[in-house]
């Protein structure tokens, strides 16, 4: 496992806003209790390609999908949970000898009402309403027996599971395992062993391939709707497992968890989000591969859980400013902020600046391809590194560890103090050396003041960084700096790397200097 540093153009990202699980919720609170009808809202809550292979595709003007869909179908549920939220009122009763009585007689008929619809008497005399939310998602069987795959965000902190089959049938299922980096769940349904299922297709879908989504949107059980596969490697959030598959075909709150089929009725993958300004279907949805979820899948089904393995560095992608300052011919690979103490990266000899290219002979292409490598790997595995380091081609052996439960949140250093200032007027910065700054640390320089209109502020230094080396080059004063920018623009370099820490992590920004 691997900790990404991402750092997203400022003009465009994934809105919180606009990214929209897909789970539907109910409460069912005094609307119900007075007869108001069910409203749905969104549920709050949140991978690997394989290698792509051609498809036999028939055009759906010619023959439609109504075969496929009589095929795979009755694999598909609905999942329906429940939980329970007590909520007590903070309204005072008018008589402090009423504090321990009901606010209406005893036997009445409004004091039936209001117990059977969840209205007790909490603690101090308040009123303690039961609010019970329902939450609406999908699923499908993969075995006869009962196991089936929704999200995460489905079932978390769910009281109760139910199912409901395509032929209206209802069951009680038992959640077996959730992982929440993947957002994928097992649940499971006993005393039958001849439920329809369905299977994964172990090959990619191409970008333009037909796909089938069936689901239970707003609690429509049943819905199928068809489109194209938009893109692949697909990057949503902060996670490193980000992989999604992109699809056009319409799907909405209450689509979590359900399949998208190929045009041979193979599931490619697992719907789980939507990107949408309105929170409807816009034609931008989001999957998780199928390769993911059968590694996830039989994780849970053995253990309960998802064991993953740990490497212990933070990690950037390349990008093309910082290939060009590492003279390297292609942006990819992931490079190396910091190889954490005591971590097996550390151990085996990993070191910033490295750039990691390749995984056990596998092309690692960006951070995000790292991080789903690694952990998809067993613990105290081995693992060859192909990395470059300051243009040389190394191959490094790690032996991996078991990622650690709660990974160690880095404190955030102490504000810097007044010390003596040095410019650097080609970046719009003024920097001090570390030693000289409470809380800074020994080691770098610590910029004190930042031009707002300079290319340092462009690049997201801020005041309080800590910048470490410049070129591969330690750096302890502001002559320092200064000496190795001269010395990169000699070497006829546009952009110079350079390694700086902040509150949050250590990360590296090509600067130009041309």
């Amino acid at each position: 496992m691997t900790e990404t540093n991402h750092q997203p153009p400022r003009n465009t990202t994934w809105s919180a806003r606009r990214l929209t699980l897909l789970c539907s919720a109910a409460v069912l609170g005094s609307a119900l209790a007075f007869g108001g009808p069910l409203g749905y809202g969104h549920l709050a809550g949140q991978a690997f390609a394989a290698t792509p292979a051609p498809q036999t595709v028939n055009a759906p003007g010619q023959i439609g999908f109504a075969d496929l869909v009589a095929k795979v179908k009755p694999a598909v549920i609905s999942v329906r949970v429940r939980v329970d939220q007590g909520i007590d009122t903070d309204e005072p009763q008018a008589d402090d000898h009423d504090q321990d009585m009901s606010p209406f007689m005893p036997g009445s008929p409004f004091e039936k009402f209001f117990r059977r619809y969840g209205f007790e008497n909490g603690p101090q005399g308040r009123m303690q309403r039961h609010q019970m939310v329902t939450g609406v998602g999908s699923g499908f069987f993969i075995s006869p027996d009962g196991y089936a795959v929704t999200n995460n965000h489905v079932v978390d902190h769910a009281k109760s599971v139910e199912v409901t089959t395509d032929d209206g049938s209802v069951y009680t299922a038992k959640v077996i395992g959730t992982d929440q980096k993947t957002d994928l769940a097992l649940i499971k349904v006993d005393g039958k062993k001849d439920f329809a299922y369905v299977d994964f297709e172990t090959t990619s879908p191409r970008v333009g391939d037909w796909v089938v989504a069936v689901g239970n949107p707003y609690g429509l059980g049943g819905t199928v709707t068809a489109g194209i596969v938009s893109a692949e490697g697909r990057a949503i959030s902060s996670s490193p497992y980000d992989d999604y598959i992109q699809i056009d075909a319409p799907i909405n709150k209450g689509n979590s968890g359900g399949p998208t089929f190929d045009t041979s009725g193979k599931v490619i993958g697992v719907n789980t989000a939507i990107y949408s300004p309105s929170g409807g279907s816009v034609g931008i949805g989001f999957d998780i591969p199928a390769t993911t979820v059968k590694m996830i899948v039989a994780q849970l089904k053995d253990k309960g859980v998802v064991t993953r393995s740990w490497l212990g560095v933070q990690v950037q992608p390349v990008t093309a400013g910082i290939a060009e300052s590492l003279g390297m011919k292609k942006a990819e690979g992931a490079l190396v902020d910091e190889a954490q103490p005591d971590t097996p990266a550390a151990k085996a000899g990993i070191q910033a600046g490295d750039v990691i290219t390749a995984v056990n002979g596998t092309a690692i292409k960006n951070s995000r391809a790292l991080a789903r490598e690694i952990s998809a790997m067993a613990p105290d595995s081995e693992a060859k590194l192909d990395i470059l380091r300051k243009g040389e081609a190394k191959t490094i052996t790690v032996t991996l560890a078991k990622m650690p439960d709660r990974l160690e949140k880095q404190a955030k250093a102490d504000e810097p103090g007044n010390g003596p200032t040095r410019g650097v007027p080609h970046l719009g910065v003024a920097v001090a050396p570390a030693s000289e700054v409470a809380g800074a640390g020994n080691q770098g320089v610590v910029v004190t003041s930042v031009d707002p209109d300079g290319p340092a502020a462009e690049h997201g230094l801020q005041s309080g960084d800590v910048i470490l080396d410049v070129g591969g080059k330690t750096v302890a004063s502001g002559a320092d700096l200064r000496q190795a920018l001269s010395q990169a623009k000699t070497d006829g370099k546009h952009d110079v790397l350079m390694r700086v820490k902040t509150s949050q992590n250590t990360h590296f920004i090509a600067m130009p200097i041309g």
